[in-house]
């Protein structure tokens, strides 16, 4: 019996060391998310995104949540380039590779709750790569697990990307 635990201890060490994500327990439930904070467009913290996506967005490090689920909570405001802005209240469940949209605000100046928001796989092939983009910059330590504060999210965001090698 030893055996097959420190084995399967042993296969979870090596996919969290080669990237891959770990799927959190399966009896595991979401807390109620409550309603979404109030965000501030003049203090966002900048979530970089590939040069392709016309869009600026950034976190308002406020809105920054981390539960004793596991679920990294925000506000993501998106801004075009007229200065319209419209934001996203969500959560990234960095156990699993997932996000989940619970309310949009609109550019009138509302929030519109979600119905049925459902948790949907975390990738960059969505309209949600700023959701991706927010996990990879800071959200989620290494790929199974939330970072340890929201402090830590802010520090990693305002860093500076490392310049890839040649």
């Amino acid at each position: 019996m030893k055996f097959k635990n420190l084995l399967g201890l042993g296969l979870m060490l090596l996919a969290v060391g080669s990237g891959a994500q770990v799927v959190d327990k399966p009896d595991w439930t979401e807390s109620e998310a409550p309603p979404p904070p109030a965000f501030n467009p003049d203090r966002l913290v900048p979530v970089d995104m590939p040069s392709y996506v016309t869009l600026r967005f950034g976190v308002d490090p406020a809105t920054l949540a981390i539960t004793p689920d596991g679920i990294v909570r925000y506000v993501m405001v998106a801004k075009n380039a007229t200065g319209s802005i419209s934001a996203m209240y969500e959560g990234i469940r960095c156990a699993s590779g997932e996000v989940k949209t619970y309310a949009r605000y609109s550019t009138i100046g509302r929030w519109s709750a979600v119905k049925e928001p459902q948790w949907q796989a975390l990738n960059d092939n969505q309209p949600s790569r700023h959701a991706m983009a927010l996990a990879r910059q800071g959200a989620c330590d290494g790929r199974a697990m939330p970072a340890r504060s929201a402090a830590d999210i802010v520090r990693a965001l305002k860093s500076p990307a490392p310049v890839p090698e040649r």
